[in-house]
């Protein structure tokens, strides 16, 4: 199992000094973090390390799933969709859907901790028990809600607004509120299955099990099928690179237990995709976090096309392993790449396959890109970081209001 102090060789002695001082003045705490899969997506990934060392440093910790059916996550995905802002709402019966399932887990589960965490908009009623309990709830909002459906916006506002506070991943993420906002970036973490180091051995026998050719350079695209991550848009772009330099396309992915849309969208990108032999698509299941290790660490250049995005910790995987990235200007991808210093932004199929044609072409500046993304990364995007930040969150609420707090 990994310990906090594995990580003090990547992040230094301070960082660490840092996060125990922090948890020395909040010993004792319970926090209990909620989220709507155990499997699947960047907030899980993110638990599934954090919960472990948060109760490593003191805090007794646990994490919570609330439980739903085909209909509530269809519904939840229409809120998503929404909150990117897809022009549908909801109808009157989805939102009694939707409250349906607040009410039951509710009645299931145990909400004894003194800090309730709660992830994104499926378990957001949660907050209704709130006020029988006297203990604190903060709402983390992980997708961009800068132009979201009003309809739906605002029936999720009535239950925001009764948390004590609210995290954004970044400022233009954000809605106006009467509650105060706090503002974390996500994170990665280096000594996961997903980010840590791997031998030539490992990953050539994964890239054989796998049946990856290597005979050519490999661009490839980390992320569940979705179409706000324009897997068809990939295809396109590719093509019109491959034109200039000789390569091989991979999507790769899979679909979360929470995205009933997913299926649907891998068989729109195999149609577009056709027979091309230079064209391969792979679904995974949301534990293939060695495999995706592997190929993204085999892979020349990193595309991720999202037309929206929440934060996109694809990107800041591939970046951390020194990769050159190619991304959507969307959501949270500016704050992790700098164009042309740290990566490339990108705003249509046209820019995205001139400058793959430009990486494929230029490989000594790829890779110094790819250097100064993973430095990047170093400073700003790992768990420690993180978990520094939700630390001085929950020192914060019992300073309501002061800017500064003495340790």
């Amino acid at each position: 199992m990994v310990k906090l102090s594995d990580y003090e060789p990547i992040v230094g002695p301070q960082v660490m000094e840092e996060l125990k001082l922090l948890s020395k003045n909040l010993a004792g705490k319970k926090v209990i973090h909620v989220n709507s899969t155990s499997v699947g997506g960047g907030v899980a990934e993110i638990l599934d390390r954090m919960v472990p060392l948060m109760n490593e440093l003191g805090l007794e910790t646990r994490w919570e799933v609330i439980k739903g059916g085909e209909a509530f996550y269809a519904v939840t995905k229409k809120i998503h969709n929404a909150l990117h802002g897809a022009p549908q709402g909801l109808e009157e019966s989805e939102y009694e859907i939707f409250l349906d399932v607040q009410e039951e887990n509710l009645k299931a589960m145990r909400f004894d901790g003194d800090v309730i965490f709660i992830h994104d908009p499926q378990p957001v009623g949660l907050v209704k028990a709130r006020k029988s309990l006297g203990n604190r709830w903060i709402w983390r909002c992980h997708v961009d809600v800068s132009s979201p459906h009003p309809g739906v916006w605002n029936f999720l506002k009535a239950y925001v607004e009764q948390y004590d506070k609210s995290v954004f991943s970044a400022p233009l993420f954000s809605q106006k509120l009467s509650i105060p906002q706090a503002l974390i970036c996500p994170s990665i973490d280096p000594l996961s299955e997903k980010n840590r180091e791997m031998s030539g051995e490992e990953i050539d026998g994964i890239m054989s099990r796998l049946k990856i050719p290597l005979d050519k350079p490999l661009v490839t695209q980390v992320s569940r099928f979705d179409r706000l991550k324009d897997p068809v848009g990939v295809i396109r772009a590719f093509k019109q690179a491959r034109k200039y330099r000789e390569a091989r396309l991979l999507l790769v992915g899979g679909t979360a237990d929470d995205d009933p849309e997913g299926a649907q969208v891998l068989l729109e990108t195999r149609q577009a995709a056709g027979n091309d032999p230079d064209v391969l698509i792979l679904s995974l299941p949301p534990t293939s976090h060695l495999e995706i290790n592997a190929i993204q660490r085999v892979s020349t250049v990193i595309l991720q096309k999202s037309l929206k995005e929440g934060f996109g910790l694809t990107i800041t995987e591939a970046l951390w392993k020194g990769k050159p990235v190619i991304a959507g200007a969307v959501g949270g991808i500016p704050l992790q790449i700098a164009h042309k210093y740290s990566g490339i932004l990108t705003h249509s199929v046209e820019g995205t396959a001139y400058w793959l044609k430009q990486l494929l072409q230029d490989p000594s500046y790829a890779t110094k890109l790819g250097e100064n993304g993973r430095e990047h990364v170093r400073q700003n995007f790992l768990l420690t970081r993180h978990i520094r930040d939700y630390l001085l969150l929950f020192l914060s609420l019992d300073y309501p209001g002061q800017s500064a707090v003495a340790l």
